[in-house]
């Protein structure tokens, strides 16, 4: 179980870091603070992976300057609120916006 959320943890880090290859160029101010965006986006989806509640698969994570989107599709209103209350209790995380839709 450790391995398994390793690997998780590592493929998530790696397609954060590869999705989000231009963000400095997209208005971020340092290099140093797209590190820390993605530490932030990497930290929330790990969490996600853990969390019994939320599906890591079904929403997604992208962090600017400390401010967290989440997107994506939700089950339920307990799933959207639990993944707005991960990513805000996450340490560097200056705001949250929450645009997670319910599934019909």
């Amino acid at each position: 179980m450790k391995y398994a959320r390793a690997i998780a943890f590592a493929t998530m880090t790696g397609i954060t870091l590869i999705s989000a290859g231009c963000a400095v160029v997209m208005g971020q101010e340092t290099a140093g603070s797209y590190v820390d965006d993605a530490a932030i986006t990497t930290s929330i989806k790990a969490k996600f992976i853990d969390d019994k509640i939320v599906s890591a698969s079904s929403i997604s994570v992208e962090t600017l300057n400390g401010t967290v989107q989440l997107s994506g599709f939700a089950k339920n209103t307990a799933e959207k609120s639990k993944a707005e209350q991960i990513a805000r209790s996450t340490k560097n995380v200056k705001s949250v916006r929450n645009d997670i839709v319910l599934r019909p």
